[in-house]
C-alpha cells in the first residue's frame, strides 16, 4: 500500500510544478516595456533613426541585466564605414552604454566618459552594414531613470 501511495503522490505533485515550471519560463520572456506602461511585450528594441537624440526612462520593468540593474535595447541600421558617437547622460543612475552588432557580438562598450563623470561616450567605427542594437543600461545596482541618449553619425572633415 505504501507504494501505490508513493506513486499517486508522484502523480499528484509531478503535474502541478510541471505547469508550474512552465508559466515561470514563459514569464520570463517578458521583459522590455516600449512606452513606459504597466502592460508587458515580448523583447522588441526600440527602433531609433541613426543621428538622433531622445529623452526617455530606465524602469524595473526593462530587461534585468543580472548584477541588479536594467537596460532597453534600441535597433538602429548603420552601414559600413559609418563613424557613429554614442552619448548617453543621467542624473539619476551610473550609465553603461553597449552596441551589439547584428550577429550579436560586442562591438564597443563605455562605461565612464572623459569627461570623470558617470556618463557614457563611445566612439566607434562600423565595419559590417546591418542592424544593430544600443544598449543603455545601469551599473550594477544604480538603478534607474531619466536619461538622454544621442546617436551621431560623424562626418568626415572636408
Amino acid at each position: 500500500m505504501n507504494k501505490a501511495f508513493a506513486v499517486g503522490l508522484k502523480k499528484i505533485i509531478i503535474f502541478p510544478v510541471s505547469i508550474l515550471t512552465i508559466l515561470i519560463s514563459i514569464n520570463t520572456v517578458f521583459a522590455q516595456n516600449t512606452n513606459n506602461a504597466n502592460t508587458n511585450y515580448l523583447y522588441k528594441p526600440i527602433p531609433l533613426n541613426s543621428s538622433s537624440e531622445i529623452a526617455d526612462t530606465l524602469t524595473a520593468t526593462d530587461i534585468p541585466t543580472g548584477q541588479g540593474g536594467f537596460a532597453r535595447d534600441y535597433t538602429v541600421k548603420l552601414n559600413k564605414g559609418d563613424n557613429l558617437a554614442i552619448d548617453l547622460s543621467s542624473e539619476n543612475f551610473d550609465t553603461i552604454i553597449t552596441l551589439l552588432g547584428p550577429d550579436g557580438s560586442t562591438v564597443a562598450e563605455n562605461d565612464d566618459g572623459p569627461d570623470g563623470t558617470s556618463n557614457s561616450l563611445l566612439f566607434t567605427r562600423i565595419t559590417e552594414t546591418g542592424n544593430y542594437i544600443v544598449r543603455v543600461r545601469s551599473f550594477g545596482e544604480t538603478g534607474v531613470g531619466n536619461y538622454r541618449l544621442k546617436v551621431t553619425k560623424l562626418q568626415p572633415v572636408k
